[in-house]
This record gives structure tokens, sequence and C-alpha cells, in this order.
């Protein structure tokens, strides 16, 4: 009798348990980020039985302590090519493209993610996926070379390859060949101390960017951080100094709200790390490379296009007003003004939702149910919300922001300069490569939220009623 396969969900936990146990042991720091995390959020827990009844609700409160991005650099496109295969063995598909060219970092990227609301609250593992662009290298020869360099690597086990090449011809791993499965693919994000070139190929790749460096002077991708997610990311950044870590000057994304929106992420900066450079007769060469970090994030509700398209502009409007500079000066500028600018974009779930800004998933109340068995119930949506036999609870935000990783980006290469560039998009090249079409977030979101809406509508008896107000 043959052996039954176990889920993608299976896989994807199994992996992100190896991969935080794996990063927790090479980066001591990140367990510490943990630790402060976990605290923060039972406080928070503890203090807002709202917020708690909600998440609850949601299914979204045990996916909380095990939620987890992380975040890789690519360098060709055979490698990204494969590694959308392997992620798809963990139920992981790329949604969205991401530019990150507008803050002066060559490469362009998409988020690997489950997609099924259920899979998301089983654990929600995502990673922020780039691949260089050679072509953005001004120098032709030095662009020459790194395309060599990468040629001649290999980052992905044979075994792990054949075990890929197994889910997709049988349609799934067995549970021994899971365990075998997640042992060598984390072979591709472990950390190498040896770099495959010299010291001096290095550091005229490093000039020329140190994202370069560090993606064509190793082995492989290391995982260059592995973010928890918190439900107070204020609090988290001024309790990280007491536990010896100094955090980034601003938080990136959108200012503190009553109601949370789209993505809020800090960190602190990269570890200098010492590594051996290849070297001649006389052995290697010592050296150092900054390149992994912490990060921590916080989630609030996905907004429609309409509510991207208020929120970019307001970002725009203070980053062309106040930048900050290098070491952080103006931080505190630069969040006062912040706030003040967001003032324009609602703080209500009920604004949001009803000038259609954001998603969110429906639901028939208990109410609703039991007043549907009695009678005739209202057919206009806006009447059933407010009898409360109808009820709204926000989508969580599921992806990235190109603005806020380019920033954290910079930040942990050296700097917390914020800087703003004309786009050099290549959505079509990135494509290409990944062997497939990035999924629209936006679409997806809508999905959910369509979704939502008919199972309610079922379940008070009037299926087929749509809500004016979604955008």
């Amino acid at each position: 009798m043959p052996q039954a396969f176990v889920s993608t969900d299976r896989i994807r936990s199994l992996f992100t348990e190896a991969m935080s146990q794996m990063y927790r042991a090479e980066v001591p720091q990140y367990g510490t980020l943990i630790e402060l995390v976990a605290d923060v959020n039972a406080g928070c827990l503890e203090n807002d039985p709202d917020l708690r009844q909600r998440l609850a609700q949601a299914g979204e409160l045990e996916r909380i302590d095990v939620e987890r991005h992380g975040a890789i650099r690519l360098g060709t496109a055979e490698e990204l090519f494969t590694i959308r295969r392997l992620f798809a063995v963990m139920g992981m598909q790329p949604v969205g493209y991401y530019d990150l060219s507008v803050a002066g970092v060559p490469v362009h990227s998409t988020s690997f993610r489950p997609i099924d609301e259920a899979a998301l609250n089983v654990n929600p593992f995502r990673v922020f996926t780039s691949l260089l662009r050679l072509e953005l290298i001004e120098d032709e020869k030095l662009r020459g070379e790194a395309r060599a360099i990468l040629a001649r690597r290999r980052i992905y086990t044979p075994r792990a390859v054949a075990l890929i090449e197994r889910h997709e011809q049988n349609g799934g791993l067995t549970e021994a060949e899971a365990t075998e499965f997640v042992a060598e693919a984390l072979e591709t994000f472990r950390w190498h101390g040896e770099a495959t070139v010299s010291a001096e190929t290095y550091k005229r790749l490093h000039d020329a960017h140190r994202l370069i460096a560090d993606v064509v002077s190793f082995k492989g991708p290391h995982i260059n951080h592995l973010t928890p997610r918190t439900l107070d990311i204020d609090a988290v950044q001024a309790r990280m100094p007491e536990r010896g870590i100094t955090p980034k000057a601003v938080i990136e994304g959108p200012p503190r709200r009553n109601c949370d929106i789209l993505l809020r992420q800090t960190s602190f900066k990269a570890l200098e790390e010492t590594i051996a450079f290849s070297g001649d007769d006389d052995g290697a060469v010592r050296g150092t490379h900054t390149a992994r970090f912490g990060e921590i994030e916080q989630r609030g509700v996905a907004l429609t296009a309409k509510g991207r398209a208020l929120y970019d502009r307001l970002l725009a409007s203070v980053r062309g007003e106040v930048q900050v500079g290098a070491g952080g000066a103006k931080a505190g500028a630069y969040d006062q003004e912040l706030a003040e600018r967001f003032k324009a974009l609602p703080d209500s779930w009920d604004e949001l939702r009803g000038q259609g800004l954001a998603f969110f998933r429906y639901s028939a109340t208990p109410a609703g149910i039991a007043a549907a068995a009695g009678g005739t119930l209202p057919n206009d949506p806006e009447a059933l919300i407010a009898k409360g036999y109808l009820a709204f609870a926000p989508i969580v935000y599921e992806d990235f922001l190109p603005v806020s990783a380019a920033g954290i980006f910079q930040s942990n290469l050296g700097t917390d300069q914020q800087q703003n560039y004309a786009t050099r998009s290549n959505r079509d090249a990135f494509e290409a490569a990944l062997g497939a079409t990035v999924q629209d977030e936006l679409a997806l979101y809508a999905e959910r939220q369509a979704a939502s809406l008919d199972a309610a509508m079922e379940a008070l008896g009037l299926a087929g009623l749509l809500l004016k107000t979604v955008a």
C-alpha cells in the first residue's frame, strides 16, 4: 500500500521551525528578539481583550507565535527558477513584484507565501526573494566577472533537487521524504564564512554596491534575516536597547495608528562577521562582511487600490519634505511629519470600510442567523451591519512594501539615510526568469473578501447580495 503524502502546510511548518533553530544558532541576537517580541505580544493580548477576541475570531491568534518572514538574495535566473519549485513543495507561491531600484538597490523581488486563508492561519511563512540585476552594474568588466562567478556556483544540493522533482512527479512527499527535504533545502539558506572570491575581487564588488558583494561572493544565498511579528512595534523599538540591541532610527511604513494598516518594520543593523577570502598558496585571507541582521514587523489591514494610492501619496509627500540623513538625522522630525500627514487617511474601521479603502472579512453573526430563521431580513448590507446581523473584521496584510523593504536594506548596508530614485522596473524579465507570473496581491485580497461575503450572505439566506461600498 503506498504511503500517504503529508500536506504542504506540514512541510512548511517543519521548514520554518528548522530555519528558526538554525538562525538562532547563527545569530544569537535573533533569539533575544524572539523573547522580546513574545513579552510584548503577551502584554498586548492581556491589556487589550478586544484585540485578543478579534484575532481569535479571525483564526489568527494561534499563528502569531509561529509567524516569520525571511529574505534571500539570488544571483541568476536559474537560481530563481528553482527556488520557485522549492517553495512550491511548501505550498508557497510568488505574490507581487517589487522594484527596489527605486531606492538604489540593484534587485527586484517577489514574496513566496501561502495564499489560501486556511494555510495562512496554519503558518504564514513568507520569504522575500530578490534577484540581482546585473544590468545595473555600470562597470561592464565587473558585470561580466560577476556573471561568470555566479555561473560556476550551485546553491541547491542534488538531493534537494531530486526531492523537488519527486514532489512534482508524484504530487507530494511522504513524511520521511519531507523530513529529508527540509534538511536538504536548509543547506541553501545556511551561512558560510568562506567567500568564493579573493579579497581584491570582493572589494571591487563591494565598491560597486555592498549588496552585489553579498550576492556574488558566497557559495549560497544565506538567509539574511528572520522576522517575528509583533502586536506593538513601538514598544519593541523602545525596549530593544534594554536587551542590548540598537534599533534603526525610524520605523519603516505608516505611523502608529488606532487601526493598523499594511506593514511597519524595524531592525537592528547587520552584524560584522569574520570571513575567509579565497587566497593564494599561503591560504585564505581574513576579512569582514556585513549581511545578516534582525528585524521585527507589525501587520495591519490590507488596503484596496484606492487605499494604497492614498497611502503612497501621503508617504511620498513626507519623504519629499523630510528625509532621514545618515546616522538617523531628522528621524524625530520625520516621525512627526508622518503622523501629521497621515491624518488624511481615516483611522476607524467603519470609515476605512465605508470609503472602500481596506479589505474586510465578513461573517454572519449569531443574532443574524437567528433573525433569518425567524423572518425576512433587510436586503441592504448596511442595514444588516447596523442591526448587528453582519460583522466585518480587517483582513491582515500578508505582503510587503517596496519603499519599506528598500529602507531596511539601506539601513543594514550601513546607513539610515533615505533615498529616492526613479523606478527602473523590469517585471517581464523577472517573470521570465521565475518561469511564472507573480500573483496580484490586491486580487487575492478581493477574492478573500468576496468569498467571505458570499458565505455570510448564504448563512443569512441572502445569497447573491453585493456590498455596494466594497472597492
